[in-house]
């Protein structure tokens, strides 16, 4: 999608569609005002009628009998004062979809005011929203029509926001670009989206861009480095593991890099400990995690940022056969530690406690892991929040800053010493999960005993990471919480 930022005379504007904003009252911004004039008070008379209904976001397609603008669409806005975020986050939502199928379109709702927030930021937002709209999954579809939205252009009201109406667009856009390529990793079935087929991507990618490197640590590499716990995940399957490194370096050589671990189960059966057959197809999305780390590479390339970052990706797929792992098993990790394998469903950790590990090596600034771990976070959170740990509470209160500034939110959870105790094993150093209670709690705390040496941050994604039912879909985050917290760290 190409975005464009500009002084936009929605009189002499050519367009399939100029989107415009009317508040409770019916009152348009300056734009909608000017375009009403032209049209002779056309749109004041529809709005007079009730046609666009009162609710926040609500929006209607009007077509101008004549003119350069093939057609209007109206937004619902707020009740005449200024907006606050979220209320601005819906109404960037609502008219990127309702614009999506349009060859083209300008937006003036870089009009309106939002409180607590500038131009970058709206642009931002207008950006952000219009790029995820586009996206659609047609992979695996024959005949698909898919015909997304090619250009959006940005209204400038005043020509001195210019320069920051177009970071704003470029960052937002590079989210979306971001947030996508985690989607349609994310979207991908398991029989297609393999460890092996993502580390032929990341390879592909390192060819493309003289920025980035990609290696892969085969089974028999991790075999040697001792990652036990790794490896007792990929016994049962006959697809190989993998885990890839992609290095990110735009900044000073030798400067600490960020890294970012994604958990990346291609497929999760729940081994031996086998789910319920009930949905099952959605464990194609446990790999989200890894996803995500792929869709910041990606933005990050588009925004050329001046930071180093490592994107870690723990690929494997757990599957139940006569090699696979069993509960009662005992495995060593790549730290030593040893590990009483209770619930082989909770392979999550077992895999994320290795790479972990071996993120140290790279002397890192900050490790963040991200990951769709628990099903208990799903009933803490809902979809709204990503759970936040860490060991950090300055770390912690910047991605949530971030989460806030983007919309993709997080929450902060507790990591107490009093949860460890449950992690206590009678035959190992550990087990690999807790009680019933405070399921997410206790997956952070088995983590947490493999970040000692750095920073860290752990982002339970099970909630966030997709939707079920009839909008089935990952939703690419937390994609834009974290290229939000990497350029503003």
């Amino acid at each position: 999608m190409q975005f464009t930022a500009k002084v936009a005379d929605i009189r002499k504007q050519r367009s399939a569609c100029a989107i415009i904003a009317a508040d409770a009252k019916n009152r348009l911004t300056a734009s909608g005002s000017a375009l009403d004039d032209a049209c002779g008070g056309a749109i004041g008379r529809v709005l007079k009628r009730g046609d666009l209904g009162k609710k926040l976001a609500s929006t209607l397609v009007l077509t101008p009998a004549e003119g350069s603008l093939e057609r209007i669409l109206l937004v619902r806005s707020g009740g005449g004062g200024k907006l606050s975020q979220a209320d601005y986050r819906k109404l960037a939502g609502a008219s990127a979809n309702a614009v999506k199928g349009f060859k083209d379109a300008c937006s003036y709702l870089t009009e309106l005011e939002v409180s607590g927030a500038d131009s970058a930021w709206q642009a931002q937002q207008l950006a952000l929203a219009a790029g995820l709209a586009g996206y659609k999954f047609t992979r695996c579809k024959s005949g698909s029509d898919n015909t997304p939205l090619a250009k959006i252009t940005l209204h400038v009201p005043e020509r001195k926001h210019l320069k920051s109406i177009q970071s704003g667009m470029e960052l937002g856009a590079a989210q979306a670009v971001g947030g996508n390529v985690a989607r349609e990793l994310g979207n991908l079935p398991g029989n297609i989206c393999t460890p092996t087929y993502l580390a032929s991507e990341a390879r592909s990618l390192a060819k493309k861009h003289t920025k980035l490197t990609t290696t892969v640590l085969d089974e028999k590499k991790m075999q040697s480095l001792g990652m036990g716990a790794f490896l007792s995940v990929a016994k049962g399957s006959d697809e190989p593991p993998a885990l890839i490194a992609m290095q990110y370096k735009g900044g000073k050589a030798g400067a600490k890099p960020i890294v970012l671990v994604g958990k990346g189960i291609t497929f999760d059966t729940g081994g031996i400990s086998i789910k319920p057959g009930q949905a099952m197809d959605e464990m194609k999305f446990d790999m989200c995690g890894a996803a995500s780390v792929f869709g910041v590479m990606h933005a990050l390339l588009e925004l050329q940022p001046a930071i180093n970052v490592v994107g870690l990706v723990a690929a494997a797929e757990n599957m139940p056969s006569g090699r696979a792992s069993k509960p009662g098993d005992i495995v060593t990790t790549m730290s030593g530690k040893t590990v009483e394998i209770l619930n082989t469903d909770a392979e999550g950790r077992l895999v994320l406690c290795d790479a972990l590990t071996y993120a140290a090596r790279y002397k890192p600034e900050v490790v963040i892991d991200i990951a769709t771990l628990t099903g208990a976070c799903v009933i803490a959170l809902g979809n709204h929040a990503t759970g936040l740990y860490a060991n950090n509470d300055e770390l912690a209160a910047k991605l949530i800053a971030a989460g806030e500034r983007t919309g993709d939110r997080a929450w902060h959870m507790p990591l107490w010493d009093e949860y460890q105790s449950s992690l206590d094993s009678n035959f190992a150093d550990m087990q690999n999960i807790g009680g019933r209670e405070a399921g997410s709690v206790t997956a952070a705390c088995f983590l947490s005993r493999f970040t000692g040496d750095y920073t860290w941050a752990h982002l339970d994604i099970a909630g966030s990471a997709w939707n079920s039912g009839a909008n089935k879909g990952a939703t690419g985050r937390p994609v834009p919480l974290l290229v939000e917290y990497l350029l503003g760290k």
